[in-house]
C-alpha cells in the first residue's frame, strides 16, 4: 500500500483513486488535443462519469489543469533534486547528470513538458500554489552553484568574460538574498543562462527543430551540456 495509504478511510482512498484516475485521463487527451482542447465533459465521458460528478473533484478546467501543472513540475522536480544530490560526485559531474535525466523526463513525458515549459495555455493564469513545485529545479540547480567563484572549484571558465550591467546586478543581488546569499551574484547569472540553454536544447530537441541536422541529438546535448557547465565555472 503507499505510503500514506494505511491511515486514509475507504472513503478518501476511493477519492484519491478517482482523482488519479481524472488526472491520467486527462493526461491522455494532452496528447491527442493539446491543453487548449482539454475538456471536462470529454474526460467525465470517458470515465464513464457524470460531469456534475467531476465537477466535484475539479470545479473548472483551470483547476484541472492546476493540478497537472503541479504534478508535472514535482516530477522534473524529484528528477533534478535527485541529481543534484548526486553521491560522492564533483559539481559538474551533478550538472551533466542533471542536464542528462532532464533530459530523459521531458522525451519520456513530451507533452506534460510542452504544458509546463511550452506556449502558455491561452485564458489561463498559473496561481500561486504553482510557485512551490516551478522552483523545484531552480534550486536543485542553485545547490550546485555554491562556491562558483570562491576558488574552492577547479572551474571559473567564462567569469567576468562580459561586465554585468548595473540593473542587471541588482536584479541578481536581489535574488540571491532571496536565496540566502549564498551564491555570488554573478554565478548565479551564469547559472540562469545555463537553465535557459538547457530548456532551449531540450525544446528544439522534442519540437523538430533539429531534424535534418543533428539527429540523433545526444552527441550535441552532451556536448552543450559540457560547455554549459565549464561556463558556469562547475
Amino acid at each position: 500500500m503507499p505510503p500514506g495509504k494505511a491511515s486514509m478511510t475507504a472513503r478518501e482512498r476511493a477519492r484519491a483513486s478517482l482523482t488519479a484516475d481524472i488526472k491520467e485521463e486527462a493526461r491522455r487527451q494532452l496528447v491527442q488535443v493539446g491543453a487548449d482542447g482539454l475538456s471536462l465533459r470529454a474526460v467525465a465521458r470517458e470515465l464513464g462519469m457524470a460531469s456534475s460528478a467531476l465537477y466535484r473533484y475539479f470545479p473548472s478546467k483551470d483547476d484541472l489543469l492546476t493540478a497537472l501543472i503541479i504534478d508535472a513540475y514535482d516530477a522534473v522536480g524529484e528528477v533534478a533534486e535527485r541529481a543534484a544530490g548526486t553521491a560522492d560526485a564533483r559539481p559538474l559531474e551533478r550538472w551533466l547528470v542533471l542536464c542528462r535525466d532532464i533530459r530523459g523526463w521531458a522525451l519520456e513525458h513530451p507533452h506534460e513538458y510542452a504544458l509546463i515549459y511550452g506556449s502558455p495555455v491561452p485564458g489561463y493564469r498559473a496561481p500561486q500554489a504553482t510557485i512551490g513545485p516551478a522552483s523545484r529545479v531552480p534550486l536543485a540547480l542553485v545547490s550546485l552553484l555554491d562556491g562558483v567563484g570562491s576558488g574552492e572549484r577547479d572551474g571559473t571558465a567564462g567569469a567576468g568574460d562580459v561586465p554585468v550591467p548595473a540593473g542587471l546586478a541588482g536584479q541578481a543581488a536581489a535574488l540571491v538574498a532571496l536565496l540566502g546569499g549564498s551564491v555570488q551574484a554573478d554565478v548565479l547569472l551564469r547559472g540562469i543562462l545555463a537553465w535557459a540553454q538547457l530548456y532551449g536544447m531540450i525544446s528544439f530537441e522534442l519540437f523538430g527543430q533539429f531534424v535534418g541536422s543533428f539527429e540523433p541529438a545526444e552527441e550535441l546535448f552532451e556536448y552543450g551540456a559540457q560547455q554549459m557547465g565549464l561556463m558556469v565555472g562547475l
